[in-house]
């Protein structure tokens, strides 16, 4: 498959929207989003609007999201990038002890599963984490689900290592979230 990897544009809200609502309907969705299917369609288009231009290449530069663009046009995939600050409390309640970026809602259509799409869309995650020079990004990371495999898998090909630390998230009682990081480059 012949796919485009590129930041999103702020005007492409609707695309974004349509993207989202699709990965919340994957069967693994429960595992791997924080919110519901139902929960995102209610939201306002003033809310889309605000995330993706939040996340684009023209946004204020804290976030980054990244598609996987068919020839046709179409979104077959998604992975959006947060900088966290050391010695900041995160969005996930923790205080990261390096500056670092944090890896979130990965998705591919069926249709592209398979064919590189993710690792492109991690490529180009790492790429800009390590572009930055205010912070210094020292590691990428993400969490998974413990029985999320299939992404865990695919972590793990692309280079993402278990580091041994656990959250609660999803309004668990029990941590079973992994955290895996992908150290710089040397």
């Amino acid at each position: 498959m012949d796919l485009s990897i590129r930041a999103i544009r702020s005007d492409e809200w609707e695309k974004a929207r349509e993207l989202r609502l699709t990965a919340l309907l994957d069967p693994v969705a429960h595992l791997a989003f924080l919110e519901t299917h139902e929960v995102a369609a209610a939201r306002p288009d003033s809310f889309w609007r605000e995330r993706t231009e939040n996340g684009s290449e023209d946004g204020p530069g804290a976030v980054r999201q990244f598609v996987a663009e068919a020839p046709d046009g179409r979104w077959v995939g998604t992975v959006t990038v947060l900088v966290e600050r050391a010695g900041a409390e995160s969005f996930f309640g923790d205080v990261p002890e390096v500056e670092q970026t944090h890896v979130v809602g990965v998705f591919v259509r069926d249709e592209a599963r398979g064919s590189g799409a993710v690792d492109a869309l991690f490529e180009a995650a790492a790429e800009w984490s390590w572009s930055l020079e205010e912070p210094r990004i020292e590691r990428v990371r993400l969490y998974v689900h413990a029985e999320n495999t299939r992404a865990q898998a695919a972590y793990r090909r692309l280079g993402f290592v278990a580091t041994g630390a656990r959250v609660a998230l999803h309004g668990a009682e029990e941590a079973n979230e992994l955290e895996h990081a992908l150290p710089r480059p040397a």
